[in-house]
Formats: structure tokens, sequence, C-alpha cells
């Protein structure tokens, strides 16, 4: 039974990459907390502060939580058997899941800050309850669904946990609204968005479900001549662990990348390419003014999206 007085609750909104491939591509998801649960959590939208309808109900609360240590940043593909991370939940339970089942999807979860697009998506084998709603998590995979691209050198203590379950769910937005901002209420159900316990926010959202992923293998190759070779493997959003096909979907109307030079954190050339290689040619650096100390960065682009994250090769 609902409690007799309202009870404010903790929502997130989350920008993330596509996790299952049914997602709307440019649609957020929405998450909310609160103990004792009020009973179903309406979210309310509107563009403007006024004509509110309800976008969305969360019928049970998210099993989120904050961790309690850190995790410093892993390779992406690869097991993560570092240090646990402890997450204190505020509502719900974890449990440990074969490596099967992990591979399989399950114990999907993100770290992040509570901004709308900081996000990494991973997963983990092991959960054990160390403490009163607190668990220790180990044996991870990082980097899930191209978030490798952003992740950070380090999760502080204090970073957002969330289990993405079927208490997870994307909230309605039409593709022409990507990109503006709209307010949300977000509170107990029957007692509608006019009720004063309910939390208001103004999100807007770039569809991290269209960005690309960052490019895998960037290496770069110098000559006598002083040219540089750059070469790297294009990544797919798009059905991308499937075997069956000669190669990963391209996932993006045309193959483009966007290759930059950069001196310090200035801009000195930018080139678009159409093939996975480029070369920095002796002609070019002279034009360009570069001498010792310069990067050169390659982003795959998207025409809905832009550019994703950038892979980085320096040059001293």
């Amino acid at each position: 039974a609902s409690p007799a007085v309202a009870l404010p609750v903790f929502p997130l909104f989350m920008d993330l990459p596509l996790l299952t491939g049914a997602e709307v591509p440019h649609a957020p998801h929405v998450a909310a907390t609160a103990s004792p649960w009020p009973g179903p959590v309406g979210v309310w939208s509107a563009g403007s502060a006024n004509g509110f309808s309800l976008n969305q109900q969360l019928d049970m609360p998210a099993v989120m939580g904050v961790t309690q240590t850190p995790m410093v940043a892993n390779p992406a593909a690869l097991w993560d058997r570092g240090e646990a991370l402890r997450v204190k939940l505020s509502v719900g339970v974890l449990s440990s899941a074969p490596i099967a089942d992990v591979l399989n999807g399950t114990n999907l979860a993100v770290i992040g800050d509570s901004t709308v697009e900081n996000w990494e998506v991973f997963q983990f084998v092991e959960a054990q309850l160390v403490a009163p709603k607190t668990y220790d998590l180990r044996l991870r995979l990082r980097g899930q669904a191209g978030s490798d691209g952003v992740m950070p050198q380090v999760w502080p203590v204090g970073s957002y946990f969330l289990l993405m379950d079927s208490a997870v769910p994307q909230i309605e937005l039409g593709s022409a609204a990507r990109g503006l901002l709209r307010s949300y209420r977000i509170g107990q159900a029957d007692l509608g968005y006019g009720d004063g316990q309910v939390v208001s926010a103004s999100k807007a959202f770039s569809g991290i479900g269209l960005r690309p992923y960052s490019v895998a293998h960037l290496r770069a190759e110098g000559s006598a001549g002083g040219e540089i070779d750059l070469r790297w493997i294009r990544r797919t959003r798009v059905e991308g662990d499937s075997w069956l096909g000669l190669d990963v979907p391209l996932g993006e109307e045309e193959e483009l990348y966007q290759v930059q030079v950069l001196a310090g954190e200035s801009v000195v050339r930018q080139e678009m390419v159409a093939l996975p290689r480029f070369t920095y040619s002796a002609v070019m650096q002279a034009a360009d003014g570069v001498g010792a100390g310069f990067d050169l960065t390659v982003a795959q682009l998207s025409s809905r999206f832009g550019a994703g994250p950038a892979k980085r090769v320096s040059f001293a």
C-alpha cells in the first residue's frame, strides 16, 4: 500500500549506447528510487514549463547505489580482475552469475557521475554481500557497448551505480527533440505532477545510441622520408557481436572518419577520409608547422550524431 504521505524520489536520466539493439537509439533511460517506495512513480514531460503529460510510469524502484571504493580503468573485452568495486545500494539486491550468462547479457550495469552522458556500461560475475545492502563486485567486463571510448582513468568513490534491468525503461522522445532542453517532473503517479513532493528537472539528450564507437587498433608507422602512416580498424554500434557475416555492419550511412592534428590542444589540421588509413606527409607537417610534440587523433563520423570518441597517438 502507498504511504499516507507522499515521498520524494531520486531520479536518474541516462543517455546510453545501444545495449541490446532493440532500443530506440536516440531515447534516454530513466530510473528512480526511494525508501520506502511510494508505489508507481510517474515521469511527466513537456517542451516548456507548461503542458506536462505522462511520459513513463515506473512500477518498481531501480537497483541503485553509490560506490564505496574507486574503480580504475581497464581494457575493454578483457576480464577486469582488479580490486573489488564496493557498492552500497539504497534498495534491491545483487547476485552472482555464471560467466556464460554474463557473456549473454546478465548483470549489466552502468557507473557514472549522474550527468546525462557520462556513463560506462559494464558487467560483473561475482557479487558478494559484505555488509547490509553492500556488495563487492568482482570479475568485471568493462567499457561495454562502446563506452570504453569515454571510460575515465578512475571512477571515484561516490560514483553512481545502477543495475540495468526492467526497472530502467526508456522515455519517449521524438527524434526531432534530440538536443533540445525539455522539462520533466517525477513523483508519485496517483498524486500528479503538481504535487509538492514532485522532483523537477530540465534535460537535453544527444542520442548516445547513435554515437559511433571509437576505432580499434590505431597504429602509426614512420618512413625514411618523414611520412607517418596511420591505420586502424572500424567498429560498429549495430550487430557487432555476430560471427555469421563476412564483416560487421557499417551501422552508418557512409564510412567516414575525422583525422585531426593537434599541437597541444590546438587543431592545426583536420581531414575527412573514407578509408581506415591516412598518410601525414612531410609536406603537410611542414605546412602545419609541427615539429616534435604533436598528436594525431581519429574518430568515426555519423551523419546524424557527428564524431564519436577519438583515439589518439602521440609523437614526442
